[in-house]
């Protein structure tokens, strides 16, 4: 957005003005130049306050958006608040990644809300054209290897060829990955960029969400230890103990 003042109003020094002391007042109520004071553009004007009328809007726009960038990205990006939390997960009806394949041939399914009952899941929104998530991919294959919880993927707005690329050349650590094209499942669960991760709990509510590129540090800290809450909850009373997933902690 251009903050550009409008050109009319550019000018708020006014050339030729002239500031007239108290002691330089003459008595017929002008300055030494001849204009009384505040004549010549000042802000007790009519131009003068119609120039700082113009102002206003841009100067209130500033602070406000100041004041939401600071508490936006003061602190931990990380711990932004969500007003999912604790909250059933938004429905999910997201079809497979065409072609995508595990590496026995067979095909990687999409994304279903029934699927987030009964376990715990991790759901990371990614994409082939994001930066930051070739730079958290690392983090996420090793968590694939852990068996106490589900990782699955969000491909948010992005070309199939070039998702199915992306995982081929850095590994697919998703058990399922749903194509949301349109960005609208995205939006339904409250997503400020790519990537952010969510954890889903064995009820289907939203436990932890964690913004931004996940790295060792950020995983061990406090993702994994939000999962580890989650497993540690009482499971729903409609949930199978086939949906379960078996610890392999000691």
């Amino acid at each position: 957005m251009n903050t550009t003042p409008p050109r009319e109003a550019a000018p708020t020094h006014g050339t030729g003005s002239h500031e007239t002391l108290p002691d330089e007042t003459l008595p017929d109520g002008t300055g030494s130049g001849g204009t009384s004071a505040g004549t010549a553009g000042g802000s007790d004007t009519p131009a003068g306050r119609s120039r700082l009328l113009l102002l206003l809007p841009l100067v209130a726009f500033m602070a406000l958006a100041g004041l939401f960038y600071g508490r936006l990205f003061s602190g931990d990006p990380a711990r932004l608040p969500s007003a999912l939390i604790g909250q059933p997960a938004p429905p999910l009806d997201l079809p497979a990644l065409d072609g995508l394949a595990t590496p026995d041939g067979r095909p990687v399914p999409g994304l279903g809300s029934a699927e987030l009952k009964g376990r715990v899941t991790v759901l990371n929104v990614f994409a082939s054209w994001c930066v930051p998530c070739r730079d958290e991919h690392p983090v996420l294959v090793e968590l694939s290897k852990l068996r106490d919880f589900r990782l699955v993927g969000l491909n948010y707005k992005d070309d199939a060829e070039n998702a199915r690329r992306f995982l081929g050349r850095f590994g697919n650590p998703y058990a399922a990955v749903g194509v949301d094209a349109g960005g609208r499942t995205a939006i339904d669960w409250g997503v400020y960029g790519v990537p952010e991760t969510f954890v889903i709990g064995k009820d289907g509510r939203i436990a932890y969400k964690y913004v931004g590129p996940l790295d060792a540090d950020g995983a061990a800290t406090r993702l994994l230890p939000a999962v580890q809450k989650a497993l540690e909850a009482p499971a729903p009373a409609d949930a199978s103990p086939a949906d379960m997933p078996k610890s392999t902690t000691p």
